[in-house]
């Protein structure tokens, strides 16, 4: 049931989008579609080699085709900065951030190398046909098995990477166990692909100033990288994403569309817009190439005796991209001897980066399998291993969670798909001509929260303003944003009008680690908090009036009216409040921040969201052909602040991990260094016929300590753990383990 339009709602309501409207309508503006008056177009020339550098540029041909403005390249460039730091974004990891245009320099296949800006979209892609380049090439490496040999940890640490801690003796207690499993599981580059390409439309404002619309997923973190290297203050770089297609992670950092179009800006003094091509999409960031190396031991009973997780991820060579692969193993499986190492091996690519649940999506799924093929070993059903080896703190800190519930979550889910039916044999459960599987396996994700700003104004008329520079990738901020300010001022959702992905509004982080719907919707909460503050006191100055002298824990906020609790019938409209104390606005901008206590409180407990996911896959035995036919996600994630957007989440991130399982891998060909399948038609993810039925369930778990709102986040969890759940149900239908994902007909057959 939804929420009228006309009605307050309530955190938790299954409200529809607020800015559905207009997406559906075509009323919502990308970054590439925004009406700019005398706009020229760049086109990207992208590198042939992969290493190396560029002796010539033979851009001739190209200048003399009629609407060719300019040909720019690391030659003819205008003045940028100099120090690495003026490129280091918010989330750059350690090392040297990549510089389009910035020298001769090649360092992976794609690099953009050239813009050329025209009249035309279509003069442009033309033109840029016509350039040839002389190279000198170098020897380069995108094989991430030979880059094994270089791994290495680096001394200077990413700073959002935690090293996981060992614990007993875990080698030690390996050896001396009667069960054991050692093996390496492999997952291959995943790229972002998000439905809105990366674009940038730069509004040249003739004062020296810029406006600039940009795919991103954080727009002050894209103002201060374009004032750092172009000598802009920050007053003269106005960043807007209202809306964004999908992001994913691809969004985080600046990525260079928004660095060549705003050099073409500045250099022409005109308005410039660049998009990339959809090839164009594979030369930037991705999710890492990683191995796993697992090892594990039980006692005849199934509990287990050591862990060693071990992995290795790919990193660029001039910076050091690390994600958090091997602790939650660690973290969840109660165990007194684990260890675990983790390094990174430097190919010749663009740097890696965050794509969504970065590291868990990997080394959580990857540990899944094997915790599968431990439990196989040890003769105990999956699920029943995963709670023999239950921990219910945070294993590898010895810490007390804030709340988990992931034994409900083991419960409800095997409850909604009939777990107890399946028999344990590999390849006895058939269904005519296919062989059905059942798998299962465990998510875990982190419940974090940012320092976030906001500002609510409130009207003479009744209607309210929330602002806050927080992006919208999809995932419902602007609904939720409604929802909490409609909750806390009792002002109907269709009298409030929501502003977010804008630089010039209060301070957000980046939109990213599930970390949105609890940041911004504290800060919402507490500017409404504040504004009805004001107008309770208002109220009860106002001479005469129903609600004179009342304190304002005797009030109350319903639809619109302010109204003393202990006699409904003496009220008074926001308007009529605001017009007898003569107040033509409220507003109040405040910054939700963790206080003392929850510092304190972060120190002592484990913050995270956790999940039960069970599969079932159908093998056609002949054909070696894997359909998933069902799926059950049970998300233990803290408060729910939308069941609808909140489901959608889920059901999303089901499907990417579906496509993690049997579709999703980036191939390269060493020889040239180069990303072969960049396209929709090659690389493969799911489609409507792929996906058929997803239930959902979210088990209630209470947590007062957590974020201020109780919420955990959703945009993460999805994904985790159900790549693992579709490969452990494959094993359980042929009998066939497979530790390379995607898990392929050649693979089966």
């Amino acid at each position: 049931m939804n929420v009228a339009a006309n009605k307050s709602a309530r955190i938790g309501d299954p409200l529809s989008r607020v800015d559905g409207p207009a997406k559906v309508t075509g009323a919502a503006r990308y970054a590439a579609e925004h009406h700019v008056e005398g706009l020229l177009y760049g086109w990207i020339v992208s590198s042939d080699i992969a290493k190396g550098r560029i002796e010539a540029v033979h851009a001739d041909n190209a200048k003399a085709i009629p609407g060719v403005v300019e040909i720019i390249t690391h030659a003819n460039r205008p003045h940028i900065a100099w120090f690495d730091s003026s490129y280091q974004d918010q989330v750059a990891p350690p090392g040297s951030p990549f510089r389009p245009l910035y020298d001769d320099k090649i360092t992976f296949s794609q690099q953009p190398i050239a813009l050329v800006v025209a009249e035309s979209l279509e003069v442009a892609r033309y033109a840029a046909s016509l350039i040839e380049f002389d190279y000198v090439q170098e020897k380069h490496n995108t094989d991430f098995d030979r880059a094994l040999a270089e791994r290495f940890m680096p001394r200077r640490k990413r700073n959002s990477y935690i090293p996981p801690k060992a614990r007993g003796d875990a080698r030690g207690a390996f050896e001396a166990a009667e069960l054991r499993i050692a093996e390496t599981y492999h997952l291959p580059i995943h790229h972002h692909n998000p439905m809105e390409m990366h674009a940038t439309t730069v509004v040249w404002d003739g004062d020296g100033s810029i406006t600039v619309y940009d795919k991103t997923q954080g727009s002050q973190n894209v103002q201060a990288y374009l004032a750092a290297i172009f000598g802009f203050s920050s007053k003269q770089v106005r960043v807007l994403n209202p809306y964004v297609g999908g992001g994913f992670g691809s969004g985080l950092r600046p990525q260079y569309q928004v660095y060549l179009a705003t050099l073409a800006a500045k250099m022409l003094e005109r308005s410039v817009r660049v998009v990339m091509t959809r090839q164009q999409m594979f030369s930037h960031v991705h999710r890492p190439e990683a191995m796993q190396f697992v090892s594990l031991a039980t006692d005849r009973s199934g509990q287990l005796q050591a862990i060693i997780n071990d992995a290795t991820t790919a990193t660029s060579r001039f910076e050091n991209y690390m994600e958090v692969v091997c602790n939650w193993g660690l973290m969840n499986y109660k165990c007194k001897n684990a260890s675990a190492d983790y390094t990174i091996a430097p190919v010749d690519t663009y740097t890696p980066g965050d794509m969504r649940a970065p590291g868990a999506a990997t080394g959580m799924t990857l540990f899944e399998i094997a915790v599968d093929e431990m439990a196989e070993k040890a003769g105990v059903d999956p699920l029943q291993f995963r709670l023999l080896n239950y921990s219910d703190v945070d294993a590898m800190n010895d810490t007390p969670y804030t709340s988990k519930a992931l034994r409900e979550a083991y419960q409800q889910g095997a409850d909604a798909f009939g777990w107890s039916k399946r028999t344990s044999e590999p390849r006895s459960m058939r269904d005519g001509r296919e062989l059905i599987g059942w798998g299962v396996a465990t998510g875990m994700w982190d419940a974090l929260f940012q320092k976030t700003s906001a500002r609510a104004r409130l009207s003479a008329n009744g209607a309210l303003e929330i602002s806050s520079a927080a992006s919208d990738i999809g995932t419902g901020t602007y609904t939720i944003m409604a929802q909490v300010a409609s909750e806390t001022l009792g002002i109907p959702v269709d009298r409030i009008n929501v502003r977010l992905g804008d630089s010039d509004l209060p301070t957000a982080p980046i939109e990213g680690g599930s970390w949105m719907a609890a940041s911004v919707g504290a800060a919402v909460q507490l500017v409404c908090t504040g504004v009805k503050e004001q107008l309770f006191k208002a109220a009860a100055k106002v001479k005469a009036g129903p609600l004179e002298g009342a304190k304002a824990d005797q009030l109350e906020l319903r639809e619109g009216r302010l109204i003393l609790k202990s006699d409904p019938m003496r009220s008074m409209s926001i308007e009529e409040a605001m017009a007898a104390a003569g107040l033509p606005s409220i507003e109040v901008e405040d910054t939700a921040k963790a206080g003392v206590g929850d510092m304190v409180s972060q120190m002592r407990k484990s913050r995270n969201t956790h999940s039960a996911v069970f599969v079932e896959v159908k093998v056609d035995e002949d054909l070696g052909v894997v359909r998933v036919t069902r799926v059950v996600n049970a998300v233990a994630a803290g408060r729910i602040m939308n069941a609808k957007t909140a489901r959608s989440q889920i059901l999303g991130g089901v499907v990417m991990g579906v496509g993690m399982a049997l579709h999703e891998e980036t191939l390269t060909d060493h020889r040239f260094g180069r990303f072969v399948n960049h396209s929709f038609a090659e690389y493969h993810i799911p489609v409507n016929a792929d996906i058929h039925d997803i239930e959902v369930i979210f088990v209630d778990e209470p947590d007062a300590e957590v974020t201020p709102l109780g919420v955990k986040g959703l945009g993460e969890i999805g994904i985790v753990g159900t790549a693992a759940a579709v490969a452990n149900a494959i094993y359980h239908a042929t009998g066939k383990r497979v530790r390379s994902l995607p898990v392929t007909i050649d693979k089966l057959l």
